[in-house]
């Protein structure tokens, strides 16, 4: 297999291309590392969500949109479909690198996180990346600086010149698509948290609402989790059956069927505290080769409509 951090870094050369076409940002930092601006002091769009949306799955998933009624608003949707849903959503898309520093907080997604391979999925799919230069999206209200891309090249053992950073407030419109697009990685991420092994997952498609942009963080936080929660489908093709398929979808978890700003608050806005079964999609189809179909979940329109202000 390829090198998915060689293959995100040609779809960033084309952000880099087409900033004014895609209304982002983009300059370097003293060190040498780059930083692009999908939603911070730039608007961004549907466009530049879908971009990134292609850059943090390495270009081995293809996104698209769509139009919808969610109560009396037609809202875009964003979908995803890939034949890679090993590599390109749980070795890259995944949201699993928390970069810190002193002066700076982010959740980082994409193909650096194959550089460090030290995530239990990259056990499970048996990658580890190689290659000079690297990319990550960064879900952040503010941009990172050298600290920042200093940590990202040291963690990923490349020189900051080789450092890709690709910023994005959830409150925005980057944020919204790109969360959205998020169904399949959670159906995948959800059946190989149950024991599945995900090499036998052999495509993965999503579909999700695209929230309306929230006035701060917490709140596009809360949204962009019921649009998956509550309005986000998957289908998966599997080669194994499995007795535990019902556990993929958010009817699973206790706290269904309450929205997420209502259980944050709960847990004191402690992201990490709010139950784990809950992030997942609303409903799955489960295709096994040569066997059954499943179904499982359920869509709440009322409570998109509520959490979307509409």
């Amino acid at each position: 297999m390829d090198s998915v951090n060689r293959m995100a870094i040609e779809l960033v050369d084309e952000a880099l291309e087409y900033t004014e076409e895609l209304n982002v940002g983009a300059y370097e930092l003293e060190n040498g590392a780059t930083v692009l601006d999908f939603g911070v002091d730039f608007p961004g769009g549907i466009e530049a969500g879908l971009l990134l949306t292609e850059i943090q799955t390495a270009g081995m998933a293809t996104p698209g949109r769509d139009l919808a009624r969610i109560g009396e608003a037609t809202i875009p949707h964003v979908e995803l479909s890939t034949d890679q849903p090993a590599l390109s959503l749980l070795c890259s898309q995944k949201a699993g690198w928390e970069l810190a520093t002193e002066e700076f907080e982010g959740l980082g997604s994409g193909p650096a996180r194959a550089l460090v391979a030290e995530e239990e999925e990259f056990r499970r799919v048996g990658y580890t990346d190689a290659f000079d230069l690297t990319a990550l999206a960064v879900e952040t209200d503010e941009l990172p600086g050298e600290a920042a891309a200093e940590q990202v090249a040291d963690f990923a053992d490349v020189e900051p010149t080789g450092v890709f950073l690709l910023a994005y407030p959830t409150a925005s419109l980057v944020g919204s698509v790109t969360n959205a697009a998020r169904v399949a990685e959670l159906a995948t991420f959800r059946l190989a948290e149950l024991g599945y092994d995900p090499l036998d997952v052999v495509s993965a498609s999503g579909r999700a609402p695209v929230p309306p942009v929230a006035p701060e963080e917490g709140e596009a936080i809360a949204r962009t989790n019921d649009a998956l929660a509550y309005g986000g489908s998957a289908h998966l093709v599997v080669r194994e059956e499995f007795d535990r398929f019902d556990g993929i979808v958010s009817t699973a978890a206790e706290e269904y069927g309450r929205p997420f700003a209502d259980v944050f608050e709960e847990f004191g806005w402690s992201f990490e505290e709010a139950p784990a079964e809950l992030f997942a999609p609303a409903t799955v189809t489960v295709d096994v080769l040569g066997g059954p179909t499943h179904v499982y979940g359920e869509t709440r329109e009322d409570l998109l409509v509520e959490s979307f202000g509409i």
